[in-house]
């Protein structure tokens, strides 16, 4: 078997006809600037001819259900294994995705509460247990007596919420004697033919006996027959018009489950009634949201939040009913179930113990990677993008796969220094299974921990896809061997962030947070500087996000714009006066269509499509500047509708992206594209990058002004008219941060960053430093949520959360400069960031 992956002409993208060795079942690294081609080498090129290559050999029945991928453009990849990819993507915009549902933990908690929960009457809260036929007797004789009724009839529910036609099953009752069924709650005779949906859910309940309460003998007869046909369950209906009785005068009962205090009756006890996406166990108000609508935030008044039944709630195990096992944190779940596990009984072990260590290994993966501060009921869209990742991950290790080519996009998002320990753990794990496990990233810890490192360069877009290093790690870091890598210099310190001139620490301004209790915030009062970089750290699940976006972000704004809502999540916010405006800038998408692109987002096509049409031949034409738009009708190519390519549909095949005959991906009609500038028309701009339209219209400065925004962000490489869906979160906050800076740069602006460094190279990170201290130095405040220490080391004031995650977290255990940080025993930031102080002095005062 061949120990080696071997590439040979990768061109994708801006690959330059790249041939490459890399060992299997090490931990390889890929690094390099933003925009080198990590990613069209890793993901869209050895992930994509792997997962192709596994695809093309299923039958063509089987591959018509699978997403099918296009073969990349590279000349031969040979000892390729099975690919996985666990991206940064967001895992679920489904409100009914949970951690609990994704890790399948939540589908073995249902059996386990199915097969060993003790249940217990909503009503009253006494334990039920299986009623004897001469129990249900005596409830169905106090019930006739209550309702003053001498008719009573007995039917056995033989179908309850199940497709089918069950012709041949109501003429077996037939058979038997039987005459009449309630089905979906009307009345048939059995003599006719029956006709029902196939595919449509059904209740049919077989009339056993109409029978006067009087006559026992024949009641209990009933009530025996309804139990043997339906294994459990009687259903009875009072009074004389016995079909059209309202719900109080039905009754269902259980040789199960049947509470015989109150007449309560649960239906079957098994996992589908504790599964909120079921009608048999949500919420019926609800349906297992856990709001009043989709779109609504609104608690639900029924369930409160809680998504199920009441009477599923009331089953419990160890005395927790299934939605409050799902509320405890991973690490107390995993501590509970371990402790449940040891009270059991040998014939409980007997049915549990496989349930159980299946619960507890997933939980297990969790802890590993990081995860100990979530719970099981947080709702999937809610995670952020590493969070969503390290998930994926978990439950990878849970799978037990082995020679597997794994590749992961930058795991460390969101994770603290203290945490990468773990998360690193994990991986060697997935190697140890001899897996290939190819990671890119641009952590340093990471970066140490691999076997092998490759780096790509030397530039970005058109200036990189070239391999700068493909070594062993060590080998590369301790050789005195020259290469032409960027990074193996900022690895071997040959260059290095440097500290600021200076801090800003002189206090004129500051906000006060008081009170502050969104999620796991303890009620805690804050104070932050204004015209300062302000960097708010901790440990994941610390409680930052909800600091900064749930109560400061979320509240400024109903502040500044003077709404008359309710502050949420905080007592009072003090110092708004010194802002007049506040920006969240976050990793979302800049489009979710590909006609979205950078120069359209930031408003750079505009000024470009006025230029081209105040040329001499537009003017003589009669062109506007609508003319050289793709997006309406006049100038663009209509074949494709501006798009440059039609979406041919192959059936068995993969969809296919063709380019427009007509266009040839030009987006625009002939004539527009007559109009001409240095020989470049309009569509020729658009597959400019930056860099290139900055020299192109050089002296135009309506357009390169805006344009030379972008570079200050470090996206000179990037076209203007991608496709916003090719962008990566970290090139959509930076593009969002380049609007900011073109339209809006003005004073007395908040601008809140969540960790702006991801998918920031060494050398893209003193650029953002620069612009983010340009912001402040205007006069503006910039509050950054961020792990990486190359930052914090250079912030004016840090804010650290802690001391853990999730309930264990939510204070502040420490405030200052980044020199008063480290001083602190309690502070994890303070202890790791300590080595990057270290050697570095501040070369300036403090202002």
């Amino acid at each position: 078997m061949e120990e080696k992956i071997i590439i040979k002409g990768a061109r994708l993208h801006n690959l330059k006809n790249i041939n490459l060795e890399l060992p299997k079942n090490k931990l390889v690294v890929f690094t390099g600037v933003s925009g080198s081609g990590k990613s069209s080498l890793a993901f869209d090129t050895i992930f994509a001819e792997g997962q192709r290559r596994y695809i093309e050999s299923l039958s063509p029945y089987a591959r018509q259900f699978l997403d099918q991928m296009d073969k990349p453009d590279v000349d031969e990849i040979s000892g390729l294994s099975p690919a996985i990819a666990i991206n940064q993507k967001a895992l679920s915009h489904n409100p009914r995705s949970t951690v609990g549902t994704l890790t399948e933990i939540y589908d073995y908690l249902r059996v386990l509460f199915a097969r060993l929960g003790k249940v217990y009457c909503p009503t009253c809260g006494g334990r039920i247990q299986k009623l004897s036929l001469d129990e249900m007797m005596d409830i169905i004789l106090e019930n006739a007596k209550k309702l003053k009724t001498e008719y009573t009839a007995v039917l056995s529910p033989v179908v309850r919420g199940r497709k089918g036609e069950y012709y041949q099953l109501l003429y077996d009752y037939l058979s038997l004697g039987f005459s009449e069924a309630r089905i979906d709650g009307k009345k048939y005779s059995l003599h006719k033919r029956i006709i029902l949906e196939r595919y449509k859910n059904h209740s049919i309940d077989i009339v056993m006996d109409k029978v006067r309460v009087g006559d026992e003998g024949r009641l209990f007869e009933a009530i025996e027959s309804a139990v043997d046909y339906s294994k459990g369950l009687v259903l009875v209906l009072f009074g004389e018009d016995l079909y059209n009785s309202d719900k109080n005068q039905e009754m269902l009962l259980s040789s199960q489950w049947s509470c015989p205090n109150d007449n309560f009756a649960f239906p079957e006890i098994e996992p589908r009634l504790f599964s909120f996406n079921s009608p048999y166990g949500a919420c019926s108000v609800c349906h297992g949201l856990g709001k009043e609508s989709f779109f609504a935030d609104t608690i639900c008044p029924e369930c409160k939040g809680k998504r199920l039944k009441s009477e599923v709630l009331s089953v419990k195990v160890d005395g927790k009913n299934i939605y409050e096992v799902t509320k405890l944190s991973i690490d107390k779940a995993y501590n509970f179930f371990v402790n449940y596990g040891e009270k059991l009984s040998e014939r409980e072990k007997i049915i549990a113990q496989n349930l159980l260590n299946a619960i507890e290994w997933r939980l297990r993966f969790l802890l590993d990677v990081g995860l100990d501060y979530l719970t099981l009921e947080r709702e999937a869209e809610t995670l952020s993008a590493g969070e969503a990742q390290r998930i994926r991950l978990a439950s990878q290790i849970g799978s037990q796969l082995s020679g597997v080519l794994y590749v992961l996009d930058e795991p460390t998002i969101g994770l603290h220094e203290r945490d990468t320990e773990k998360l690193l753990n994990t991986l060697k794990t997935l190697k140890a299974r001899n897996n290939t496990v190819i990671v890119v990233e641009h952590d340093e810890r990471t970066i140490f921990s691999s076997d092998y490192l490759v780096d790509l360069g030397p530039g970005a877009g058109k200036n990189g896809g070239k391999v700068m290093l493909s070594a062993l790690t060590d080998e590369a870091i301790l050789d005195d061997k020259k290469y032409n890598s960027l990074t193996l210099d900022y690895l071997r310190d040959k260059k290095k962030i440097k500290l600021p001139l200076y801090r800003r620490t002189k206090v004129t301004e500051k906000l006060q947070i008081i009170g502050a209790k969104a999620h796991n915030l303890k009620k805690i009062k804050v104070e932050i500087p204004l015209r300062k970089l302000v960097c708010v750290t901790g440990v994941s699940g610390s409680g930052k996000s909800s600091l900064i976006y749930d109560v400061l972000y979320k509240n400024l704004v109903k502040i500044l714009n003077h709404s008359y809502e309710d502050l949420e999540n905080v007592n009072e916010i003090l110092g708004n006066e010194y802002l007049d405006k506040v920006v969240m800038m976050d990793q979302a998408p800049i489009g979710r269509t590909p006609r979205s692109n950078p120069a359209t987002y930031t408003g750079i096509f505009t000024p470009v499509r006025d230029f081209y049409a105040s040329l001499e031949e537009a003017r003589g034409r009669g062109y506007s500047h609508s003319r050289f738009s793709f997006n309406v009708s006049g100038g663009r190519c209509e074949a494709c509708q501006g798009s440059g390519y039609n979406l041919i549909e192959m059936h068995f095949l993969a969809p296919v992206l063709v380019e427009c005959e007509v266009c040839h991906s030009k987006r625009f009609n002939r004539e527009t594209l007559q109009v001409e500038y240095n020989g470049k028309n309009i569509s020729d701009v658009l597959q400019m990058t930056v860099d290139e339209a900055v020299k192109f219209f050089d002296g135009i400065y309506t357009i390169t002004d805006k344009l030379k925004v972008l570079q200050k962000v470090g996206l000179g490489y990037i076209e203007l008219g991608q496709s916003a869906t090719t962008l990566s979160g970290g090139e959509a906050q930076r593009i969002k941060l380049a609007k900011e800076l073109t339209y809006h740069l003005g004073k007395r602006v908040l601008y809140l960053l969540d960790e702006p460094t991801v998918g920031l190279h060494y050398y893209d990170l003193e650029m953002l430093l620069f612009v983010l201290n340009k912001l402040v130095e205007k006069g503006n405040s910039v509050i950054l949520i961020e792990h990486n220490m190359h930052v914090i080391k250079s912030a004016d004031y840090i804010i650290d959360l802690g001391p853990e995650g999730g309930d264990k977290g939510g204070k502040i255990i420490a405030k200052g400069t980044p020199e008063e940080i480290i001083e602190s025993k309690e502070s994890y930031t303070g202890k790791y960031l300590k080595k990057y102080l270290m050697g570095d002095a501040l070369q300036g005062a403090t202002l």
